[in-house]
């Protein structure tokens, strides 16, 4: 509405004014040269208007022509521009779903018609990557190094390229480079960390942690559990070169990780070594309590220097006592118990803290009874069955990172690199499964656990051929013997002439054994329902890239192990061998 009014405003003042100019009387007088003209005042200002309009639409043309092929080429510049922002726009697309011959397609596109977009060198250099082509992606990448505005993720591409091929060398180059360029790039200070771990820089380690903690890549907490870790490996690195500075690193790492079981481990150890007990045992509780651990129950039970076995027995029980009956890592604390106990000669007590798990043992359960059949009764026999419990046994916790499984602990991952990443956990390969198949134990394995050890049957010949003289064993079955056989047993003779000596037969020689009585069941009777339940294990499948385990070895597989036992062979011949075919 206002803007009506203001033109209906300017249209009577407009009026207005032509119409004082037409009332205005007299001429005005124009000479040049030989011509003249005196046109009137109204005919004047008319004539005055339009020469300048004429002025005014000759300058719109002129200027126009001046700018014509600017604007061409502006229009030609824009249609190229749409046609590329198009192409990088469906060929990104053409990448996410992996369509390689339409994304190669849409690179080469926006390559001609916006070489110089960013998008552009990215969707070659992706395109190159989805095809396999190194080489043309190397390039791109090393094209946008160049450039100010993607010289970032050019070298983000060449870090990535440099690690598919390999070269280690090249790609801690690219990542300090880019963390010249960007201290808070978070992937170019993790690569470079996890490089200084590799190669036992700690000090440049300890720097970029802090630089990371500066460019706020990482909270506090954070940053003082990694710079605990840090000085925990370079203290364990030091440890036989350089022990005072092994030992600052430690009692700085066990300040800022206390819970970190090989910092505490070797914060105790140098504890102990200063008299300083009451403070080594502190350090050890500690970390006990966060995390159970054999090594921590280690380290307790020698806090004192020149201690009896009985002595470290009582002080392992005041551990394990300190962890809760419902805890996760309550059977650690069983454990260290029972492997005190078998040191101490305490049988019954090791026997007593491994009672509630020998249904259904992991390894190391396994392992220590198979050790106390051997060390209390020298039971060879059933020391070799929970030997061989222990091969299919469950697996006992071990320090794990994205899958990898170590003997001992470390700073960093060797599959991702990541710092603090190993746990003391159960491996996932070893984790039950509700669908997987199970395997019974053996008839083998169950009567070696349920029948004692039987006594030798010795046939003697006698002076006649006819009338040959027999042993036999005990027939009381309630009076067993559990010691190890020695020799040949106390014989009852039967024989037609008891007046006449019997001469003993030599011994036999070591390849033919002397003949006993069947105290396994046979291959037959497998299928039956086994005299004593034995709970069923979960099997460890071989990945199928495994190429197995050396079936070298000794063929008696009765022979005696000490130690831990080899692992079976795989396929059919192991699968026999475990059922003592």
């Amino acid at each position: 509405m206002l803007r009506i009014v203001l033109f209906l405003v300017l249209i009577a003042l407009a009026a207005a004014g032509a119409a004082w100019v037409a009332d205005q009387p007299g001429e005005v007088v124009m000479t040049w040269g030989g011509w003249r003209a005196s046109p009137t005042i109204p005919v004047f200002v008319l004539l005055l208007g339009v020469f300048a309009i004429a002025i005014v639409l000759l300058w719109s043309i002129l200027t126009a022509t001046w700018r014509l092929p600017g604007r061409m080429r502006r229009r030609r510049h824009d249609k190229r521009h749409a046609k590329g922002r198009h192409a990088i726009t469906h060929g990104l697309l053409a990448i996410g779903h992996g369509d390689t011959a339409l994304a190669r397609r849409h690179a080469e596109a926006a390559r001609r018609h916006a070489p110089n977009d960013p998008l552009a060198l990215l969707l070659h250099a992706q395109s190159a990557q989805l095809e396999g082509n190194r080489d043309e992606a190397q390039r791109a990448f090393r094209a946008m190094a160049e450039r100010e505005d993607t010289r970032l993720l050019g070298l983000r591409g060449l870090f990535i390229e440099a690690q598919r091929a390999d070269d280690a060398v090249g790609a801690v180059m690219i990542a300090e480079e880019a963390i010249k360029l960007s201290p808070s790039s978070t992937w170019a200070s993790h690569a470079v960390l996890g490089f200084r771990c590799a190669r036992g820089d700690w000090s440049g380690a300890l720097a970029i942690l802090d630089s990371n903690l500066s460019a706020g890549l990482i909270d506090k907490p954070a940053y003082r559990r990694q710079r605990g870790v840090l000085l925990t490996a370079r203290a364990l690195e030091l440890e036989t070169m350089d022990r005072d500075v092994a030992r600052e690193s430690v009692m700085q790492a066990i300040k800022l990780a206390p819970t970190l079981v090989p910092a505490a481990v070797l914060a105790a150890k140098f504890e102990s070594e200063a008299h300083q007990v009451r403070r080594a045992m502190k350090l050890v509780e500690a970390a006990w309590l966060a995390n159970p651990h054999p090594d921590l129950a280690e380290a307790y039970a020698h806090v004192k220097l020149g201690d009896s076995a009985r002595q470290r027995l009582q002080r392992v029980e005041t551990l394990a006592a300190k962890t809760p009956a419902n805890a996760p890592g309550y059977i650690e604390g069983r454990l260290v118990i029972a492997r005190a106990a078998i040191d101490a000669s305490e049988f019954a007590r090791a026997r007593e803290a491994l009672a509630p798990y020998v249904n259904d043992p992991t390894q190391r359960v396994a392992l220590l009874m198979a050790e106390i059949e051997r060390a209390e009764h020298g039971d060879s026999g059933r020391a070799r069955a929970w030997t061989l419990r222990a091969v299919r046994a469950r697996h006992d916790p071990a320090w794990t990172a994205d899958g990898y499984v170590s003997d001992r602990w470390r700073p960093v991952s060797p599959v991702t690199g990541r710092l603090d990443a190993f746990q003391w956990q159960t491996p996932v390969a070893s984790l039950p499964s509700d669908k997987g198949a199970t395997i019974e134990s053996s008839a083998f394995e169950e009567a070696m656990l349920a029948a004692p050890p039987p006594k030798r049957v010795t046939v003697v010949p006698s002076d006649s051929p006819a009338e040959p003289v027999v042993t036999v064993p005990d027939p009381a079955p309630a009076a067993q013997d559990n010691s190890p056989p020695t020799g040949t047993e106390e014989p009852a003779v039967a024989t037609a002439e008891p007046a006449e000596p019997v001469q003993p037969a030599p011994a036999p020689a070591e390849s033919t054994p002397p003949a006993a009585t069947p105290v396994f069941r046979t291959r037959a009777d497998l299928g039956k329902p086994a005299p004593v339940p034995i709970p069923a294990v979960i099997p460890i499948v071989r990945a199928p890239d495994d190429p197995g385990i050396d079936d070298e070895g000794p063929s008696d597989e009765f022979t005696e192990q000490i130690g831990t036992p080899k692992a079976q062979a795989g396929g059919w011949r192991g699968f026999w061998s475990r059922w003592g075919a």
